[in-house]
Formats: C-alpha cells, sequence, structure tokens
C-alpha cells in the first residue's frame, strides 16, 4: 500500500511553487470535479496568473495545501457580499496522486476553524457536483452537512448536473470542532 506522511497543512501560496501546481492541477481528474474557470490543460501561464493574484490577499484567503511542503493541491474561501458577508464559498482541489488519503478533510477542517476565528464568518457552503462522491464525503467528515439538492444547476462537459449544498455555521463548528 502507497502511504504518504501524515505532514499536510495549509500555508498560504508561494512563488516557488509554480512548478509543484503545474504537476498537480494539470490533470484531466482534478478538472472534471471543479468549475470551467480552473483551466484545463493547466500551463505555467495559468500558475503565474494564479499566484500573482493572491499573492497580495488580507486576509489570505486561498491556501496551498502541503505535503512535505510540496503544493499538493489548493483551499480557499471566497467571502459573500452585502446581506451574505458573513457567509464564504469554500472550494478545494487536490493532485490525483493525493487522493484517498484524508488529505483535503485535513485542509477543510484547518480552513473551517481558520475562517470562524481569523476571518469571523458565520458560515461556510460548498456546492459540489453530484456526481463527486469523493468530495462529498470530504465535507460530512469535516463536519459539514447537507442542506439540500441544487437540481440542475450546473453543466460540466455539457451535461445538465446536480449540485450537493452543504454548510457549517460557527455555532455547529463550536459543537463539534
Amino acid at each position: 500500500m502507497n502511504t504518504l506522511p501524515r505532514m499536510q497543512v495549509i500555508r498560504p501560496w508561494r512563488r516557488s511553487d509554480l512548478d509543484a501546481i503545474v504537476r498537480n492541477a494539470d490533470n484531466y481528474a482534478v478538472w472534471r470535479n471543479l468549475r470551467d474557470r480552473f483551466p484545463h490543460p493547466y500551463t505555467p501561464r495559468h500558475a503565474k496568473d494564479w499566484l500573482a493574484s493572491v499573492r497580495d490577499e488580507d486576509p489570505v484567503l486561498n491556501f496551498a495545501i502541503t505535503v512535505n511542503d510540496e503544493a499538493a493541491g489548493g483551499i480557499g474561501i471566497a467571502p459573500g457580499k452585502d446581506v451574505e458577508r458573513f457567509s464564504a464559498e469554500v472550494g478545494y482541489w487536490l493532485g490525483e496522486r493525493f487522493w484517498g488519503r484524508g488529505l483535503a478533510t485535513e485542509a477543510l477542517r484547518e480552513i473551517t476553524t481558520y475562517a470562524f476565528t481569523v476571518v469571523k464568518l458565520h458560515r461556510l457552503y460548498a456546492a459540489p457536483f453530484a456526481f463527486n462522491r469523493a468530495s462529498v464525503r470530504v465535507l460530512e467528515k469535516a463536519g459539514y452537512r447537507k442542506e439540500g439538492t441544487l437540481r440542475e444547476s450546473a453543466i460540466k462537459e455539457g451535461t445538465v448536473t446536480d449540485q450537493e449544498l452543504y454548510a457549517i455555521t460557527a455555532p455547529e463548528w463550536r459543537l463539534d470542532p
């Protein structure tokens, strides 16, 4: 059995992550589970633009998921605006060679803590494609609860698909960190 050390952490992105981003993001299986704004193929130019876009975030909202300090994937929060300013959507991806090892769940737990304690948000939510059962399991293992199914709410590769809506609030997180 191929196992990885449990040294996963989230940290801010670094310019030196460029090669690791391309190595882990340029993968059809990764792209298939993400929004279309995540490019495929994923090139060094995409990675360079991404790193430039998150360089000056204050507070930091996007993090690298790392294994032995290699950027194995990414996780971030997108705060809402106006009346939804205390909520944020959370999104994450992980290079295929790191799947199935609990890394995304640990990263989600870490960013949830960060979002509630540092960014002072009240609610986090995610809407993975219904066919992405692995992402649904990540959310469930991290304490997020299913709020419903967004029927025929997205299109991926020309196919209309459902999304599952999962969320957690600060009071729930305090009860069950």
